[in-house]
């Protein structure tokens, strides 16, 4: 339900967009395929907009009463896009599966499963195949092709090179620019998940997801932080593949981030560089021992 409910609260948040310039809204299958979810949360949109009083709903009518206020938005901490619901289910399913090739995957349960349209799902999963992970089959079915060796040295290739440009990109960030209040924020969780790392150490995936994205952003170079999809599907959710050794490594990896967060926060390009190189050649090495 969490899930149905994350994908309600965006989904409502762009339909009180849509209610900013409109005196009336589309058909309830017209509004699905706007707003990339199911009739079931379309009608659940609708009837929330009733009960706040933006619009009156008869049968197929629904008429603007008022124009959408701050107070009708829901927190966008609650609202995460769509394609990371989706993306989050994804993995879900492929852990659960052991990501083994060969296994199936079916868009339609996927969809059913996260509550949303299939378009949706379609949309993300042809964007994913085009790094030759999965491949389309008929009937809205897909196959898992699997995590090679050799897919995995070429992938760490690519994530090397732009986070290195990124990492270097960081330092010449102004002295006002939100990223280091964010840098900050996620050292200090960084601190807070190793003074208890034995229960929490299970938390650094979405951690080391959340803090190389941050790096990747300061690239402001689109190709860089839109490959980062990939990167953070495969390299992030490998921690959760390989069980063996978990604690430990989850543990030096922080240890590792702290050490690149306290480079990037000196701003020596030098010092970026080294402590960059160290944490990445640790990611390929854990990444390929998943693997095998």
């Amino acid at each position: 339900m969490a899930k149905q409910n994350t994908v309600f609260k965006d989904a409502f948040n762009r339909c009180l967009g849509l209610l900013e310039n409109s005196d009336s809204l589309a058909s309830e299958p017209e509004l699905g395929n706007q707003l990339g979810v199911s009739r079931t949360t379309v009608r659940a949109i609708l009837t929330r907009l009733e009960e706040i009083g933006l619009i009156e709903w008869s049968k197929r009518r629904k008429a603007v009463l008022r124009k959408p206020s701050a107070a009708d938005y829901f927190p966008t901490e609650e609202t995460d896009s769509l394609s990371e619901i989706i993306e989050r289910s994804f993995m879900r399913r492929i852990l659960a599966g052991g990501a083994e090739p060969g296994m199936q995957i079916n868009e339609l349960e996927l969809a059913r499963e996260i509550g949303t349209g299939t378009t949706s799902v379609r949309e993300f999963l042809i964007r994913f195949s085009r790094f030759g992970l999965i491949e389309k089959r008929p009937n809205s079915h897909w196959v898992l092709k699997g995590f090679t060796p050799e897919f995995a040295l070429e992938l760490t290739e690519v994530r090397e090179m732009f986070e290195l440009r990124s990492a270097a990109a960081f330092a010449h960030l102004p002295n006002d620019h939100p990223a280091w209040a964010e840098l900050d924020a996620i050292a200090a969780l960084h601190r807070e998940i190793l003074a208890d790392v034995d229960n929490r150490y299970r938390e650094f995936s979405e951690l080391d997801e959340k803090f190389h994205l941050l790096v990747h952003q300061a690239s402001r170079n689109r190709f860089i932080v839109d490959f980062y999809d990939i990167i953070a599907i495969v390299f992030h959710y490998h921690y959760q593949w390989n069980k063996t050794n978990a604690r430990q490594r989850n543990a030096r990896a922080m240890e590792e981030h702290l050490a690149y967060i306290e480079a990037l926060q000196s701003r020596d390009p030098a010092k970026i560089e080294g402590a960059c190189r160290r944490h990445l050649k640790s990611a390929r090495e854990t990444l390929l021992q998943s693997i095998n």
